[in-house]
């Protein structure tokens, strides 16, 4: 019977080592083994057992072996190698994890759940350990998900988190509306725990971000919207295959802008900016983005009739985003001549350049502050409008005008103000404790103004629906809250008082601007006010009159014989350097 065993051991082994070899099971990682390991390791025994069985039955007819040995060989080999791999892998999954990682609580057990707790346990640092999930939905409920439990509802949040021992909370909630997340984190922070979330949904399908690269969440993730419902067709065959031009590109809108018409595919893209920085930089990161890209980057300046007219000349752009603007509220107030120039002459040069060369659509980009102004940038910005909408009744070149609030985080906004204060160990500076604003992401104010554009006619208004206003003390508390510190413990709230030309309260549109409904729920259509053209071009030659003389004083009359609306900012409520209550945390 020995040598029976040991003249078929002569002839398996060699043929099973080579189906093997073959089937490339000497090349896995046992740290990796996973389901296709094992089917890959089945066929290799599978395919080397029928080899064996018909050699051995060519050479010795199969003399003395047993009918049920290459069943019970076949069974017992696939066992031995598989089960080192699993438990090799099990065992690397878990060793030291209780001693050392950070026991996590995963809030959403869906698709982003399973991945980010599959890669928590495969991390080799093992700096974390998925102990629990936690999800709305009842039909996960005491489920399984990699081996971990799914306890129940996110209300179980504290209970969960103080039985279990949590000490961090990942929001694997990548679509997830911003309630949903204010919900949350609210439910977090009652449990004094701090919390990171992975990318959202857009940032994972551009690839450009994995499930497990998680963040910090921002104020951004609170103050959203609903995500907005678009036309896409509409937009998109109203800017693929053509020639765009941005002025202002390399600001906070004008860059956005950029990239989501370079998603488009349109003929050209030009990007007009006056500061050498920023368009290096928005240029830079389009070509790395979109290298098919027809792509132009010129350095010039709006208020330069020549330079702005040989750009329009050179490209003959079919369609103008007018994004280039003075918009620092407090600075403004001590610069007019500099922002009539570049807010209200840019404006009528570009609108000029654009109306000679034939474009088929300018959009002028504006904003709430234009609405009874009570400051020149506002009213800077409302004579812009006032130029765009009276030159649309003469030219062939539709001029549109869309008006929006504050962007969340844009360059000189009070979101990286805070940010800085918060960092620095306080104090935050509001300046009121009424004062609101309307906030939208970049994101979408872009998506809206495109939306805009091949909705209008030509002279309209755009009002982009901002919601509802937030208190911009509120706004202070959940930044401070969110770096993980207390307001008015940790960190001071200090209302400083309304600068020069700030209200407490924005309006998106005039009371004679009768509102209309059109085709996209979320954005409204303001009725425009018309102006004879000789008065209003003599008004603007009295302008640049002014401007050349610098004549502030001047402006600033003619400023107000524009926009007779103009208001003065409310008196100011509290003293410079009265300090809010002490805000204890709940």
């Amino acid at each position: 019977m020995l040598s029976v065993v040991l003249r078929d051991l002569a002839l398996v082994i060699p043929i099973q080592a080579t189906v093997f070899w073959v089937f490339g099971l000497y090349r896995g990682v046992w740290r990796f083994a996973s389901l296709p390991d094992l089917v890959r390791i089945s066929k290799a025994v599978v395919v080397g057992l029928l080899l064996s069985v018909a050699t051995a039955f060519l050479f010795f007819r199969l003399e003395g072996v047993p009918r049920s040995v290459p069943l019970l060989y076949g069974i017992m080999l696939t066992g031995f190698l598989t089960m080192p791999r699993f438990v090799y892998r099990w065992a690397k999954d878990h060793r030291y994890r209780f001693r050392t990682a950070r026991r996590v609580l995963i809030v959403g057990a869906g698709q982003a759940g399973e991945m980010l707790a599959r890669d928590l346990l495969r991390t080799r640092n093992q700096a974390y350990q998925p102990v629990v999930f936690v999800d709305d939905d009842r039909q996960k409920w005491g489920k399984e998900i990699q081996g971990v439990r799914v306890a129940g509802g996110c209300e179980l949040m504290p209970k969960v988190a103080d039985e279990l021992g949590i000490d961090l909370v990942m929001l694997a909630l990548p679509s997830a509306q911003p309630a949903e997340i204010r919900r949350i984190v609210e439910l977090a922070e009652s449990c004094g725990l701090p919390f990171r979330t992975v990318p959202h949904m857009d940032d994972l399908m551009t690839g450009h971000v994995g499930i497990d690269e998680l963040r910090k969440v921002h104020i951004e993730d609170l103050l959203g919207r609903e995500p907005v419902s678009l036309n896409w067709p509409k937009i998109r065959s109203g800017l693929t295959g053509k020639v765009i031009l941005v002025t202002g590109a390399g600001g906070s809108i004008g860059s956005e802008l950029c990239q989501q018409i370079a998603s488009m595919e349109p003929a050209a893209l030009v990007l007009y900016e006056n500061s050498e920085f920023n368009l290096y930089s928005v240029e830079l990161d389009l070509r790395e983005r979109f290298p098919n890209l027809s792509l132009h980057a010129h350095l010039g300046d709006i208020t330069d009739k020549v330079a702005s007219e040989r750009v329009f000349d050179k490209y003959c752009p079919q369609v103008v985003f007018h994004a280039a603007a003075y918009k620092h509220v407090p600075m403004l107030e001590n610069q007019t001549r500099e922002a009539v120039r570049n807010n209200v002459l840019g404006t009528q040069v570009v609108a000029n350049a654009a109306d000679k060369c034939g474009c088929s659509e300018l959009v002028l980009i504006s904003t709430d502050k234009a609405v009874n102004p009570a400051n020149v940038m506002g009213a800077t910005k409302r004579v812009a409008e006032i130029y765009c909408q009276n030159l649309n009744a003469k030219s062939k070149t539709r001029f549109i005008t869309v008006r929006f609030g504050n962007v969340l985080g844009s360059a000189g906004s009070v979101v990286p103000l805070f940010r800085k204060q918060i960092k620095m160990g306080g104090p935050v500076t509001v300046t009121h404790p009424e004062m609101e604003r309307y906030f939208m992401t970049v994101r979408e104010a872009c998506q809206l103004i495109m939306q805009a554009g091949v909705l209008g006619e030509g002279g309209e208004i755009f009002v982009l629906d901002m919601g509802n206003p937030v208190k911009i003390n509120y706004l202070a508390e959940q930044m401070i809250l969110l770096s993980g510190k207390l307001p008015g413990k940790d960190i001071r709230i200090e209302y400083t008082g309304l600068r020069p030309g700030e209200k407490l309260y924005e309006e998106l549109f005039h009371e004679r601007e009768r509102l209309m409904a059109t085709e996209h729920e979320q954005i409204l259509q303001a009725q425009y006010r018309e102006m004879g053209w000789d008065l209003l071009l003599k008004k603007f030659k009295e302008l640049r009159a002014a401007s050349d003389e610098y004549n502030v004083e001047r402006l600033g009359e003619i400023l107000n014989w524009f926009v007779p609306e103009r208001k003065r900012p409310q008196e100011q409520e509290l003293k410079m350097g009265e300090v809010v209550p002490m805000i204890k945390k709940e």
